[in-house]
């Protein structure tokens, strides 16, 4: 009887990170499989380059070790219902593995059930399913999110410290954005956090007391959302109804026009070229933090990397969906194969103007 494998959830995270970059193992091993495998992986979407590398990584590690994969996934990560449609469809399909990138961590929690009842492990990358049913999922693979969105702050806040400093001695409430395509996958909502939480550990050490208003999920769910009424610096985070660029910069137009405002943080690469895109009109983003607002991305692809290049974005984290996707069809392989499985960091790093082209940097940078 054929082996039944994995459902592969673009999953939750788990690297060390640093402050110039999350640190993590790729698999370097050749994979063999035992016979003509056949997989399915939904991922989020096809809405970004991020997604469109992963898959790319996926297809092409497939062709090496010649197994196949089938890749779906819905138009928008805001297509939530569509997604657990297409996992269900997966399900049905009767494969050897299925990958899922999973949109909303709880809308899944059936179908993974589904999959467990029919002799098919899961697999998380990218964003995991915490509340995954107790052995349906066999290995995330992944950033470490919450760690990725602190290495952000770690690097952001560094940089506008001084500025921080001189409005705070003359009496200026300093204002902090962020800018989040969601709050319901693990991905995005655990960078915003992380984010949330190092910048505060940092200005708390400082002598400054930090407040985090907007968005509720991030103000009750933040390490400690303070009092806005004695606050020195107010973090501002927003979520738009829906995960596109230009509701994003709807919501980062917001943030910018706002009086004070030093710095932003955009938790991936739809929310941080929605802030890009805002810029645009407004012209208020650059690296000298004494006249301009300094922005700090997530993720690659032409646009980010191009803002980073000129200035007018001043860094991001970028993880590694190539190889995110290749080692996706290893572990499904191995899983096949019968061989045990463990959760899989992937690399992510960040890069700025200075260090963008480094051997260690410059493959992870897609386009």
């Amino acid at each position: 009887m054929r082996k039944k494998v994995l459902a592969v959830v673009l999953g939750a995270a788990m690297v060390a990170s640093m402050s110039s970059m999350v640190m993590a193992a790729d698999a370097e091993e050749t994979v063999t499989p035992n016979e003509e495998y056949s997989f399915e992986v939904v991922v989020k979407s096809y809405q970004s380059s991020y997604w469109q590398a992963a898959v790319k990584g996926i297809q092409d590690e497939a062709d090496a070790i010649g197994v196949k994969v089938n890749c779906t996934g819905p138009n928008s990560e805001s297509d939530i219902a569509d997604q657990v449609n297409m996992l269900n469809n997966a399900i049905s399909q009767n494969p050897d593995g299925i990958g899922l990138a999973a949109c909303d961590q709880d809308s899944v929690l059936d179908s993974l059930t589904k999959a467990k009842e029919a002799g098919i492990p899961v697999v998380c990358f990218d964003s995991g399913v915490p509340n995954a049913p107790e052995g349906s999922v066999y290995s995330t693979i992944a950033t470490d999110n919450y760690g990725a969105g602190a290495v952000a702050a770690e690097n952001l806040y560094p940089a506008v410290k001084d500025k921080i400093k001189e409005m705070v001695d003359a009496g200026t409430v300093v204002q902090v954005g962020e800018v989040n395509q969601d709050c319901t996958a693990e991905s995005t909502s655990n960078r915003g956090l992380g984010f949330i939480d190092k910048f505060i550990e940092l200005a708390t050490a400082d002598g400054y007391k930090v407040a985090v208003t907007g968005n509720e999920f991030f103000v009750n769910n933040c390490s400690d959302a303070g009092d806005e009424s004695s606050a020195n610096i107010v973090i501002q985070t927003a979520v738009p109804s829906q995960t596109t660029v230009e509701l994003c910069a709807t919501e980062a137009s917001k943030l910018l026009n706002v009086e004070n405002m030093v710095a932003i943080f955009g938790s991936n690469q739809v929310a941080a070229e929605g802030i890009l895109t805002a810029n645009q009109n407004l012209s208020v983003l650059g690296s000298d933090p004494e006249t301009k607002i300094l922005a700090a991305g997530f993720d690659a692809g032409s646009t980010i990397k191009a803002a980073v290049q000129d200035g007018t974005m001043y860094g991001a984290v970028t993880q590694s969906p190539l190889a995110m996707g290749k080692n996706t069809v290893d572990i499904l392989t191995k899983i096949a194969n019968g061989e045990e499985v463990e959760d899989l960091p992937t690399q992510g790093y960040w890069y700025n103007v200075d260090n963008m082209e480094d051997e260690s940097i410059a493959p992870n940078l897609y386009d």
